[in-house]
């Protein structure tokens, strides 16, 4: 097996090691005769799958007694309703428009009450997230919602926002474990998995309790907060697979040291690509130093002709998803938690032997 160096979006690279697992699963969990994808839902089998994953989330985010972690369906952008249909009922709510998803959030929770965009960077290109210190939330705001990392405009957050008496929610998608951050600060957290912690098919929601209180019973039950708490994640059948990896990944985490160990591979890693980009007359980022994400890497060489030759020629020798997204061009590297030094070698070398023969 020949494997390529995968810089997508997501869904992205996942650890050998999980892979390795998971394949092995696939025909057989530790001599029981049955393979993770024929497990039913109700069994003891998957009583500990979801058990262990929810367990070491707990660890991993500093999660207190009052706060419930869910596995939902419909992606994260189906928490872009989903929340402000539970909580807001006809209230206000305070929103920081840093990318595309953030736009959509806020587009969405305005069906459902008085949206504010504290701060947009939309007019520069979403080069930039706001300086710290810089938002006000009005006393009036149930909730402050931010998108912590934004994988198409290539920003992120390097703090958590003060949402003063308001409660804290985020979209942590695409930056979700790969930092220590205090998951007790919020109130509503959510993450798509398929960037950083597993396959695509499930979302990870936590709650803290007092917002069950306030939710809606006006709705159908597979959208009730409090009836998926109560329910486990399986008022109908979850998605096991993407779980049952979420599970794996977790494991994975502690083992190479915990978030620590995974943030400080993590800003290496970055620190070699925007380096290579920094130190050349050829390429150029798109955002703002101070607002730079360390997952999502966005550039150009300033031609869109230049730059689709670029991941074209790219994607020929084994290096592949560099292309940006189609709403901005450009370029863009993702380098999620599983991501190789072999890989990030390989890009930095490539971009330097384009821009020797094409510069």
């Amino acid at each position: 097996m020949s494997r390529i160096h995968n810089f997508s979006a997501g869904p992205a690279v996942l650890p050998l090691p999980v892979l390795q697992q998971a394949s092995r699963d696939i025909l057989e969990v530790q001599g029981t005769g049955l393979g993770i994808l024929e497990c039913s839902h109700r069994s003891a089998m998957f009583d500990e799958v979801i058990g262990g994953a929810i367990s070491r989330l707990r660890s991993l985010l500093n999660l207190d007694d009052d706060q419930e972690v869910l596995f939902l369906h419909g992606g994260a952008r189906t928490q872009f309703y989903q929340w402000p249909m539970n909580v807001l009922g006809g209230g206000r709510a305070a929103y920081l428009d840093t990318g595309n998803w953030a736009r959509f959030a806020a587009e969405d929770a305005a069906r459902y009450g008085q949206v504010d965009t504290l701060f947009s960077s939309q007019d520069t290109g979403y080069d930039r997230v706001p300086e710290q210190g810089s938002i006000s939330v009005p006393s009036d705001a149930l909730y402050l919602h931010y998108t912590s990392n934004n994988t198409v405009a290539g920003t992120q957050f390097d703090y958590v926002p003060d949402p003063g008496k308001s409660w804290l929610a985020c979209d942590m998608s695409s930056d979700f474990l790969s930092r220590p951050v205090d998951g007790s600060k919020f109130d509503y957290l959510y993450a798509g998995a398929q960037k950083n912690v597993g396959p695509s098919g499930t979302t990870v929601v936590i709650l803290r309790r007092r917002v069950l209180e306030r939710c809606s019973e006006d709705l159908p039950r597979m959208l009730q907060y409090p009836v998926q708490v109560s329910k486990s994640s399986m008022l109908n059948t979850p998605c096991t697979f993407s779980i049952y990896v979420v599970s794996l990944v977790t494991k994975w985490i502690e083992e190479r040291g915990g978030l620590g160990a995974i943030d400080a591979h993590n800003r290496a890693q970055a620190g070699k690509v925007y380096g290579a980009i920094d130190g050349s007359g050829f390429y150029s980022g798109k955002v703002s130093v101070g607002s730079r994400s360390l997952m999502n890497i966005t550039f150009t060489t300033g031609d869109a002709d230049l730059d689709t030759a670029f991941w074209k020629t790219a994607a020929d020798e084994g290096i592949s998803g560099l292309k940006g997204h189609r709403s901005v061009g450009g370029l863009r590297a993702s380098i999620y938690n599983a991501q190789t030094d072999e890989a990030i070698d390989a890009l930095v070398g490539f971009m330097a032997e384009f821009e020797r023969r094409r510069g």
